[in-house]
């Protein structure tokens, strides 16, 4: 099977900077989700089934949500877990993958290291405004559903993948299938008829999507549900169809809220007729980490990057807001900078 739907000439030059000694390392960004961590831990069993020396680097632990996807077939290691183990992988790394980030300061902690390394650097990545000055190879592409579908185009011309990707191990179909899953929400936004057609060859492959959509979404804890059902019990619907949940400090020691838990819940507002974008907020250290959601027509983009100090996907962005700038750390004064921030965006456009 040759990939005709697409057609990248640094393909080629990524396979030839991995040779049989290469020390390569997959870092991903802050937080990581599902498709960080989907697309790093299936290149890096790619790798490590072609015998060579590969390991992911994420800034902070997995969500025991997608623990599944650590198989413990490579290494995978966390900055904020054992910062000498990283360090010393890093210093003595050969080759260095960056995937689902566009630029080095989404690596959070690992920022400044990252930007002094030498060795070559790859970016693989569907967000907007890639860095391209910082690496040496930039795939980037935005019109594909997530860094997990870039991926498994990547390696179906990988050595010895075609013509058929039978030699596609079992577990990298896995992890690229959950990866575009959980971007796209499972199949809900930021679908392209290529998206549709990864997912049928890993089926045809043999990948079992009923228990990788068990994995990510039947597995949760109790309090995980209970919190949904305060956030939407609280949820703001604001003028210009804006809804609007917040996640504090007081509420995530309420329901022992672990990292990961409120994945998804920005999306749930937009089942409202007249909800035009949905904002949702979480506490952290001395700033509001956002997420926005938008209906077509409405860019969570750009108001993401106007308002939020952040940007993404025409409909799915991200960014923060220090309590600085919204006057203290209160979930009311937060909700009168949304506000006033979605007022004034509405008004414009």
């Amino acid at each position: 099977m040759e990939n005709t739907i697409f057609s990248f000439r640094q393909t080629g030059q990524i396979f030839r900077m991995i040779n049989d000694d290469t020390v390569v390392t997959l870092v991903s960004h802050t937080h990581p989700d599902g498709d960080a961590i989907g697309s790093t831990t299936a290149f890096a069993q790619w790798l490590s089934y072609t015998c060579h020396d590969a390991a992911v680097v994420l800034p902070d632990a997995v969500p025991q949500s997608l623990s599944f996807l650590d198989t413990g077939f490579t290494d995978l290691l966390t900055y904020d877990r054992d910062r000498s183990a990283v360090e010393s992988r890093l210093a003595r790394t050969d080759l260095l993958i960056c995937m689902d980030f566009n630029a080095f300061s989404r690596a959070g902690d690992l920022c400044g290291i990252l930007c002094g390394m030498t060795c070559p650097k790859i970016l693989i990545d569907h967000h907007l405004n890639p860095d391209r000055d910082s690496f040496d190879v930039v795939i980037s592409k935005t019109d594909i559903s997530s860094t997990s579908e870039l991926t498994f185009w990547i390696l179906a011309n990988a050595p010895g993948m075609l013509p058929d990707l039978g030699n596609m191990p079992h577990g990298v179909c896995e992890a690229l299938l959950a990866g575009m899953t959980t971007d796209t929400n499972n199949f809900a936004n930021s679908v392209y008829p290529s998206t549709f057609a990864m997912a049928s060859k890993l089926l045809a492959l043999g990948v079992d999507r009923d228990g990788v959509l068990s994995r990510i979404y039947n597995m949760y804890r109790e309090n995980r549900l209970r919190l949904m059902g305060e956030m939407l019990t609280g949820m703001k619907i604001l003028p210009h169809g804006v809804a609007c949940m917040i996640l504090d400090t007081d509420t995530m020691e309420k329901y022992d809220f672990r990292d990961g838990e409120s994945e998804g819940f920005v999306n749930m507002p937009l089942a409202i007729a007249d909800v035009r974008m949905s904002i949702f907020l979480k506490a952290d250290r001395d700033y509001w980490r956002v997420s926005v959601r938008s209906k077509a027509g409405t860019s969570a983009n750009l108001c993401a990057k106007t308002y939020f100090n952040g940007g993404g996907h025409e409909q799915a962005a991200g960014g923060k807001i220090f309590y600085s700038e919204a006057g203290d750390g209160t979930v009311q004064s937060a909700l009168r900078f949304i506000e006033k921030a979605t007022d004034e965006f509405f008004s414009r456009i």
